[in-house]
């Protein structure tokens, strides 16, 4: 908690020891900077999804940590880690399913007003970006106001994300985990 507190994540390859990140600059998402294309809310109503958010929090982490083709540093200690902050209130998920199958999402570490993400993961087209399309479109409900994306990836920055120097970050994450 004290490393988000921060602006510090954890990221590393299985079989090293945790290394710590703070980048500069750093990309987040501003909820209300979505960008909710014609085609997503196209794939949401024929694929049905349905998103739930913190119903599913250990399969969604699990799912995370084991459909990645190029191997994960969410072993099984980290995913023990975030289990213990999800029980101590902190965990933030958002599933989507098709008709009660789990078929994708996103889990975080929610601290106030912030959300940290930490991985999505789809087992069907656009699954992960509904599941943040909810967080989105809802986040005066689930109490977001800045989501930490960490590292720039081309597609987070297609769905509205942006870089931020890192002294800008802090005092987002300063103001926004009292």
């Amino acid at each position: 908690m004290n490393a988000y507190r921060h602006g510090i994540f954890p990221w590393f390859s299985e079989g090293e020891p945790i290394l710590w990140w703070s980048p500069d600059p750093r990309l987040v998402l501003e909820p209300s900077s979505f960008k909710f294309r014609r085609s997503l809310k196209q794939a949401i109503r024929s694929q049905r999804f349905e998103v739930r958010v913190n119903s599913a929090f250990d399969q969604i982490l699990h799912l995370c940590a084991y459909h990645r083709p190029e191997g994960t540093w969410i072993t099984d200690e980290m995913q023990s880690a975030y289990q213990a902050l999800n029980a101590a209130g902190y965990g933030f998920s958002a599933e989507t399913w098709v008709d009660d199958v789990l078929v994708g999402g996103l889990y975080g570490v929610k601290i106030g007003d912030m959300l940290f993400g930490e991985s999505m993961v789809s087992l069907v087209a656009n699954a992960s970006k509904a599941a943040l399309a909810e967080i989105c479109t809802n986040a005066d409900l689930y109490q977001i106001k800045l989501i930490d994306c960490q590292v720039p990836t081309s597609h987070l920055q297609s769905l509205g994300a942006s870089l931020i120097p890192r002294s800008e970050f802090l005092t987002r994450v300063q103001q926004y985990t009292l």
